[in-house]
């Protein structure tokens, strides 16, 4: 009664956890057993196996089965654990060599006619297997996504045979090639925006250091429109970001033919999307939007409209850089450290301070719909500006404006700075207040500004931040009075002051 063992993985968000499969036959009642915390997909793969063995002409011995999946107290969740059960299954039958098996990890899942099917998490696990000298077992059309992990031996097999057939020495699974890198069609250019030279600034402001955007103004004033051209203005992943956003993909079962993510992420949820959705979570825990938007920008159009608890639940990854998914039996963290641009209209009608247009509940209306957006929030956004219409006749005679090549070149350049000057992973939306050079100028103007403006702690660090991303795209090595004054005019005041001011003006009046 040899035990056959068989490696595979569970995952915590995009960690994967080693579990061990054994498999043992005894004598006794027939029967086939699956324990050690399977959830329902994981139970049902004791089917979808006889199935797979009996599409090859195999059956399964009349004896008992059991197959124990270690640790016994972590819950094992998805379909992935088919594969590893069938090759310790069959290493019990003798039909594999078990002692080979030892040197791999396995997960795909079976189909009843014996194909491997694609799974969710490869990439994630191809990376554990290769920090723990192990070879991989995984489906065919995952093999490029696999050998992304480097130099360890990869069994990328169409079906359960090809496997048998490549360890019994009569057929031989070629190592598979790396995936490539994802191609990202060409976006939408900035020079098509003509006029709106505040919200433009604005947006290269909030590209240049990774900041936090809410545009408001009416419908059709081009707030959409910006924000869809912002990706256009980022510079391309890292290889260690691209590394890391392809990982939440690859958990997600969203990484396409094995190839990795070079362009920061942009994602656009509906406004109908719930807490599960925005954050994560769900019956399995799935990395929600903030988690796809990793190292990119979430983008929420009608802010408002959004579920008051999904909108606070962005609070805890916009500040930290990761969302947390609590459940009974364990607490699981995604990645989250994405660039949020928000857009809403300034009331419910969309029309409030055109009193040929607004409604008549109006000032009232305005201040119910902007009141669904909490102070925390808000205090958490570094950039709000107001978004006006420009008239027909100046969209029809007004020139291109400046293309977003140009300005992507400015951002990158000022990216650069920052890097330099914080290191290789961090943005000014990140830095802390030591690390920023400061004129005495430009910091006396930021205290007794904040003072004045009474700003919370936070609002003033980001109020600093903000600053420091102006100085990098005006390429000076202190931030000045005037950059600190061009900041100011961004930052979200309480009602009954403006929302911002002219770019450059000392807001004390002086």
């Amino acid at each position: 009664m040899a035990i056959v063992r068989v490696r595979s993985f569970a995952f915590s968000g995009i960690e994967a956890v080693p579990v061990e499969v054994q498999a043992q036959l005894s004598n006794g009642i027939p029967n086939f057993l699956v324990v050690g915390l399977p959830d329902k997909a994981v139970a049902e793969a004791r089917e979808r196996v006889r199935a797979a063995l009996s599409a090859m002409g195999l059956s399964l011995p009349p004896k008992r089965v059991l197959i124990n999946m270690a640790p016994a107290d972590q819950l094992k969740e998805g379909s992935h654990f088919d594969l590893p059960m069938a090759l310790a299954v069959l290493g019990t039958m003798d039909i594999l060599p078990y002692e080979e098996l030892a040197g791999y990890a396995a997960l795909g899942e079976l189909a009843l006619d014996g194909s491997i099917a694609a799974v969710a998490g490869v990439l994630p696990a191809a990376m554990a297997a290769a920090t723990r000298e192990w070879g991989l077992i995984c489906p065919a059309s995952q093999g490029p996504e696999a050998a992304w992990a480097g130099n360890i031996e990869i069994l990328a097999a169409p079906d359960l045979m090809s496997l048998i057939n490549h360890f019994r020495g009569t057929q031989l699974l070629s190592p598979p090639a790396s995936g490539g890198v994802a191609e990202v069609p060409e976006g939408p250019d900035l020079a098509q925006v003509k006029g709106m030279e505040t919200a433009r600034r604005a947006l290269e402001i909030a590209a240049a250091g990774g900041h936090h955007l809410l545009m408001i103004g009416p419908p059709g004033a081009g707030k959409s429109m910006l924000a869809c051209r912002l990706p256009g203005l980022l510079p391309d992943l890292s290889p260690l970001e691209a590394l890391e956003v392809s990982m939440v993909h690859s958990v997600a079962g969203m990484l396409e033919g094995g190839r990795l993510l070079k362009r920061p992420p942009f994602r656009e949820p509906h406004h109908s999307a719930s807490q599960a959705a925005l954050s994560g979570g769900g019956q399995r825990a799935r990395p929600g939007e903030v988690s796809l938007a990793h190292r990119g920008v979430l983008f929420l159009d009608e802010l408002p409209e959004f579920p008051r608890a999904a909108l606070e639940a962005l609070r805890q990854p916009v500040e930290a850089g990761r969302t947390t998914v609590a459940r009974a039996a364990a607490h699981i963290t995604y990645p989250a450290r994405f660039q949020l641009i928000a857009a809403m209209n300034p009331c419910r009608c969309g029309h409030f301070g055109d009193a040929a247009r607004e409604c008549g509940r109006a000032p009232r209306c305005a201040e119910d719909y902007q009141g669904r957006i909490s102070g925390p929030l808000l205090d958490r956004i570094d950039l709000v500006i107001q978004v006006s219409p420009i008239t027909p006749t100046e969209l029809s005679r007004a020139p291109e404006g400046e293309a977003s090549a140009l300005v992507a070149a400015r951002v990158a350049t000022a990216r650069l700075r920052q890097r330099r000057r914080l290191g290789e992973t961090l943005l000014n939306n990140e830095a802390d207040i030591g690390s920023l050079l400061i004129s005495g100028e430009g910091r006396l103007l930021a205290e007794t500004a904040s003072e004045r403006l009474r700003l919370s702690a936070r609002g003033f660090t980001r109020l600093l931040r903000v600053s420091s991303t102006i100085a990098d795209l005006a390429g000076v090595a202190e931030v000045r009075r005037m950059d600190v004054a061009e900041a100011l005019a961004y930052r979200h005041r309480p009602p009954g002051q403006p929302v911002l001011r002219a770019a450059g003006r000392d807001p004390l009046g002086r």
